[in-house]
């Protein structure tokens, strides 16, 4: 009984994190136990070749259900590129086809008026079933959602291609100061996606925003992203709005319980 309750439980993480890793797994394990392995380095290795193939069948076959993958494997001439490898090998790097053309003009375009400027995207969406949540995240579940790295630069002001203050993109937060707008102080939700990790912020380098970069991003998105591609909304933090003057109404706050403290299309 306490076996299968822990398969079960694995089943589950791995469905939630990855939504196909729970197929894996129960795919290894029925594997194992035909073949009769029994050393858990054989299993493992049993699991991965599975999983690595559900990952390859699962990018031929999410464009039928409407999802195609953001690529992983950029090269030195692409002027949009995922943080890091783990979004695509967690599968959260799935969008619509139209949300994945407004990524790439949006890259375009920076890099046209900023030569030399990298967009990066983050968390996505999972490759199948509207609905299906990807944690921690709320509102990514229809393939519509993307997140986006900040622009920024180092102390000295230059701005700094491709870098984000943590290797995966989050986890290095944009806090307000004293005196700033915080709509969320004093409140103490049990349920909530924001985390403001305290912990780890010196563990961070001292980037700041390149605004320059984070103004015209965003005003592509309130106007040729809304009548080209459909953006319903872009969220920020209401500081970070007011510091880079940004009025226009497609620009919001995600709310108290949101979890974009990046930037978010």
């Amino acid at each position: 009984m306490l076996r299968f309750a822990f398969r079960f439980a694995v089943a589950v993480f791995l469905t939630l994190l990855t939504q196909i890793g729970g197929i894996a797994y129960l795919v290894g394990l029925a594997v194992t136990r035909r073949w009769g392995v029994r050393r858990w380095v054989p299993k493992l290795a049993i699991f991965l070749l599975v999983y690595t193939s559900l990952i390859l069948a699962t990018s031929i076959v999410a464009p039928i259900f409407g999802r195609v993958p953001l690529s992983c494997l950029a090269d030195a001439s692409d002027k949009l590129v995922v943080r890091s490898p783990i979004y695509c090998a967690l599968n959260r790097n799935y969008v619509t086809p139209r949300l994945r053309d407004l990524a790439h003009a949006l890259a375009d375009h920076m890099d046209k008026e900023f030569p030399g400027t990298t967009t990066i995207a983050l968390d996505a969406n999972f490759p199948f079933l509207a609905g299906f949540p990807l944690l921690p995240h709320l509102s990514h579940t229809d393939g519509r959602k993307l997140d986006l790295a900040y622009y920024y630069k180092d102390a000295s002001g230059n701005f700094l291609d491709g870098g984000t203050r943590s290797p995966i993109g989050y986890f290095a937060f944009e806090q307000p100061a004293d005196g700033e707008e915080q709509p969320c102080k004093g409140r103490n939700d049990w349920l909530t996606g924001r985390w403001d990790l305290d912990v780890l912020q010196p563990l961070f380098p001292d980037y700041r925003l390149e605004e320059q970069r984070m103004v015209a991003a965003i005003n592509w998105l309130t106007a040729e992203g809304v009548s080209r591609f459909g953006v319903d909304k872009v969220f920020i933090e209401p500081h970070l709005k007011n510091t880079l003057g940004i009025f226009d109404d497609h620009v919001r706050f995600q709310g108290c319980r949101g979890d974009c403290q990046e930037f978010c299309a």
